[in-house]
């Protein structure tokens, strides 16, 4: 307990990111996720030899890192599915012999791998599943409720939804606007230290879960929620639409990455019109908040030329009539500058 009586996690930073075998920039968004927004806490990267991408950070050997000061090993990998591998099993089991605490977001928890939990007791280590969401929460009742809330939602999976809603908080904040961050997925329940894990919850349970992570407030500052999956993603849709329900956002931004073709892991799904998906998400939140308003568009640029995403920032901007910019590479100033406009400091 600290000395406020607060508990106090047994596992924390610094960090050693694990990127084990992952094959490309999107499977590894936990890991990145932390090395941008808590990079004091990341302290190098452990990589099999197969492994395609890189953080940049120092690869480091797990018993070299705890030797360097590293307190916990993150799971920084988010594969279809979730799942652990025989390769990942053993190396959560020589971090452990290593003597760091192991932290994950799979849906394949560590605390049902019967090997692993016997290695942590037997080292003394603790273990964190990002994905276990917390017992007792409850069905979702639309009842309005004070404060303000903007949602982020998307045309697909992995396109910037919980980047953008981080960028907003920040630059609300140094505007001197309360504003607050709300995780709905691992990684960004590790960057934020607390939230609800969205896709882990019973589905009679996740409007109630969004409910409970936005609670009243009356501050009049703002809560930014992380979306999650699209409406227009066959397998992930139910999750978007629970969130949409719960939030009761006042403001949507739709993210979108303009060179991706189908959605996410599902060849035969085409990306979504962009006024149509907009259009769906206000129809799907007008539920439980019949005045929301689109407020921005956010477009992952990654894989554009600079100029090229610039033009399809204002192309895209001009046909919603909303500032629409690029998270990483723009800011997201003029968003910021459109939601104040519309609902006051």
């Amino acid at each position: 307990m600290s000395a406020q009586g607060v508990e106090v996690a047994p596992w924390g930073p610094p960090y050693l990111l694990y990127l084990g075998s992952a094959p490309d920039d999107l499977s590894i968004k936990t890991a990145r996720g932390l090395a941008y927004w808590r990079p004091q806490w990341c302290l190098g990267q452990h990589r099999r030899d197969d492994c395609a991408v890189t953080l940049g950070l120092p690869d480091v050997g797990l018993a070299q890192s705890r030797d360097n000061g590293a307190d916990t090993m993150v799971i920084g990998v988010a594969n279809a599915g979730g799942v652990m591998s025989p390769e990942m099993v053993a190396d959560t089991i020589a971090a452990l012999e290593a003597g760091l605490n192991v932290v994950s977001g799979l849906h394949h928890r560590l605390n049902d791998q019967a090997e692993i939990v016997a290695a942590a007791r037997a080292n003394g280590r603790a273990l964190f599943d990002a994905r276990a969401p917390q017992p007792g929460l409850p069905v979702g009742t639309g009842k309005p409720r004070a404060g303000r809330r903007l949602l982020t939602v998307g045309t697909d999976c992995s396109v910037g939804k919980m980047y953008t809603a981080l960028a907003l908080e920040r630059s609300l904040r140094q505007r001197g606007c309360p504003a607050d961050f709300r995780a709905t997925g691992q990684t960004g329940i590790l960057v934020a230290g607390a939230g609800i894990p969205i896709d882990a919850v019973v589905a009679d349970f996740i409007s109630g879960a969004a409910e409970a992570i936005s609670p009243a407030r009356g501050d009049h500052g703002w809560d930014l929620i992380e979306g999650q999956g699209s409406l227009f993603h066959p397998s992930f849709a139910g999750v978007s639409l629970g969130l949409l329900h719960g939030s009761q956002p006042d403001a949507l931004v739709l993210c979108h990455e303009p060179t991706r073709r189908h959605m996410r892991g599902l060849a035969d799904y085409p990306i979504p019109d962009l006024m149509a998906c907009m259009e769906a998400n206000l129809a799907a939140a007008r539920l439980t908040n019949p005045a929301v308003k689109p407020v921005g568009i956010a477009l992952n640029t990654s894989n554009l030329p600079a100029d090229e995403a610039q033009a399809a920032c204002e192309r895209i901007g001009a046909l919603f009539g909303l500032p629409c910019q690029d998270p990483v590479s723009m800011g997201v100033e003029a968003i910021t500058d459109h939601l104040i406009a519309s609902f006051g400091n």
